[in-house]
């Protein structure tokens, strides 16, 4: 049985990743910050015996740790960086610098730790993949209207840590790919965004499904396709 670790399991693209590996036979770590609030998961929980929720608040790096430890004779074949938060939608001259910072530990050092802590995990999968959960918001060749100061930033170097993280794991035989999940109907998409969730979810797990390590360190969409820088 494969085993995917996912964080930010509780809800959104986190909930359904945990949804469809259960219903593909995977064993599922499914990380949120409070377990007891996650309704959802803890439903899903109860339907699959391959799931396991743990509480991981992934700003607390010690936190991370003592979960890589718990897990340490757990191969990881895919770990899921999912969690992240959009920060404040304050225009310049407004800007909240405790939430940036919060931001950026969130969706950018949370990742890195994570993919530290857990690199022996996945170097003892045949295949093991670091999955980036990024957005096309983090593009600066696309950024054609400016502001989301807090999370283009964080998004932008989401990416650009993750292209340097494929050059040290493809050592260990290990992929990493970087994910725009598309503009999704979520708590944080929105409700206009373009596409359900489990479109979304289904199409980046095609895309793990066909990996290559030759493809490690790509930028692309839910579907396979490229994303601009």
């Amino acid at each position: 049985m494969k085993t995917v670790l996912i964080t930010g399991a509780n809800r959104g693209l986190g909930l359904e990743f945990s949804q469809q590996y259960a219903q593909a036979g995977w064993q599922v770590l499914a990380c949120c910050l409070q377990p007891e609030n996650a309704e959802e998961l803890n439903t899903l929980a109860n339907q699959y015996a391959s799931m396991r929720i743990l509480t991981l608040d992934v700003r607390n790096h010690q936190q991370i740790e003592a979960v890589a430890a718990e897990l340490q004779q757990v191969t990881i074949d895919v770990l899921v960086s999912n969690a992240g938060i959009y920060g404040d939608r304050h225009a310049f001259g407004e800007l909240d610098y405790q939430v940036w910072q919060e931001t950026l530990d969130t969706n950018v050092l949370s990742a890195i730790k994570l993919a530290e802590v857990f690199a022996d995990h996945l170097a003892s999968s045949q295949r093991g993949i670091f999955v980036a959960i990024s957005s096309l918001m983090g593009s600066m060749a696309d950024n054609g209207s400016g502001g989301s100061y807090l999370y283009r930033s964080s998004k932008a170097a989401l990416n650009a840590v993750m292209k340097s993280l494929a050059f040290d794991f493809a050592k260990q035989g290990t992929g990493v790919l970087i994910f725009h999940p598309g503009w999704v109907r979520t708590d944080m998409g929105g409700p206009n965004g373009l596409i359900e969730v489990d479109e979304s979810i289904s199409g980046m797990r095609q895309q793990i499904e066909r990996f290559d390590l030759s493809q490690t360190g790509s930028f692309i969409k839910y579907d396979g396709t490229s994303m601009p820088w």
